[in-house]
């Protein structure tokens, strides 16, 4: 519809015009909402919470210029002898009916496939299950990764058709942003590794989320990962963010299966044949527990013997193969029924002992 069409609303029935008065007033105020939460979305970009006020300022000032077109618009349509309100609402009018109403078409498009992106993100449903597994962490990783690149493309796109709508040669524009990208890389060469290894990060499944990895000095479980940063969270509940180009080497901790490594000291006047022989037989029947049984693999635990001779006991060491993510329950579990199993059999857990001898001279010497 031209410009001349639309303005021929002014000769529509009286119902009529207060029909279109008032799908005005909605998309007035999903307009105002839209950009409220856009200036909110801007201001927390920014640390500091000094400009916080200067933004809120900014979305009062794109009510005011929505309900000042409203305004002008009713005026118009209504043909009142208002200015210069009336002028102004025959100027949107005809804005309107050469570009708006294709703005708007973008706009109302670009909402509509960011929310669609998000709502087919929820439906890909990744099975819960209470065993970790590989494929669920490399499908959860995807989807964050896929979900996020989506939107930004769908964003972009509805920008650049905007600004096409508005007369805009976006060619050049592009071209002009390709220049300035190649310009920005040199001097952001950090993000550009970022980006990169991160790509090669999911791509060859190196982690993903839910895996507890080590990266340096720091441990955790990754909670989020995209192509520039890696979140990690510890046991402590600290968060960690990673820029993926600082990862050369990391420890995957939860990849397919582990192992808990569990060394068990004896006093060194026990009898040795017979510690082994308990600590043996308790590691199978740990194995064997129904209740545990499920955090372990097929193989079953290996006892390994006397690992090290130490100051003040003989280390014995038994290992299980566990489930990722399971190594750290199943070993602080063994620690506790060992623990008991000695005592019941009268086996010493030793501690620390010093032995001082005392040499005492008779008088004259």
């Amino acid at each position: 519809m031209d410009g001349n069409g639309l303005a021929g609303i002014q000769d529509a029935q009286l119902w009529l015009k207060y029909l279109i008065s008032f799908f005005g007033l909605v998309l007035a105020y999903y307009l105002g909402r839209a950009g409220s939460r856009l200036f909110r979305w801007v201001a927390k970009l920014t640390a500091d919470t000094r400009d916080d006020a200067f933004w809120r300022v900014v979305a009062l000032g794109w009510w005011a210029a929505l309900l000042l077109a409203l305004a002008a618009f009713v005026t118009f349509l209504h043909d009142l002898k208002i200015e210069p309100l009336r002028t102004w609402g025959e100027l949107l009018v005809h804005w309107m009916g050469s570009r708006g109403l294709g703005i708007l078409f973008i706009i109302a498009a670009t909402y509509a496939a960011y929310r669609l992106v998000g709502v087919l993100a929820e439906r890909v449903r990744i099975p819960a299950s209470s065993d970790f597994e590989r494929q669920n962490v490399r499908k959860q990783t995807l989807k964050s990764v896929i979900e996020s690149t989506t939107k930004v493309i769908v964003v972009s796109t509805g920008a650049l058709l905007i600004l096409a709508n508005l007369g805009i040669n976006v060619s050049a524009l592009i071209a002009g942003a390709g220049i300035a990208g190649l310009a920005v890389s040199f001097a952001a060469q950090n993000l550009v590794r970022d980006i990169i290894n991160g790509f090669f990060i999911i791509l060859e499944d190196q982690f993903g989320v839910g895996d507890v990895i080590k990266v340096g000095d720091l441990a955790g479980g990754v909670e989020r990962l995209n192509l520039r940063l890696t979140v990690l969270r510890d046991l402590e509940g600290k968060v960690h963010f990673i820029p993926n180009s600082a990862i050369n080497q990391v420890t995957v901790m939860s990849r397919d299966w582990a192992r808990a490594i569990v060394d068990v000291g004896v006093a060194y006047g026990a009898d040795l044949d017979h510690a082994l022989a308990v600590i043996d037989d308790e590691a199978q029947r740990f194995y064997r527990d129904p209740e545990w049984s499920a955090k372990f693999t097929d193989e079953p635990p290996q006892l390994l013997g006397v690992n090290s001779l130490d100051d003040s006991a003989v280390t014995i060491r038994v290992l299980f193969n566990t489930k990722a993510k399971e190594q750290w329950g199943v070993a602080r579990e063994f620690n506790r029924r060992i623990k008991n199993r000695l005592d019941a059999e009268g086996i010493e857990i030793p501690f620390p002992q010093r032995t001082v001898w005392l040499r005492q001279e008779e008088a004259g010497q």
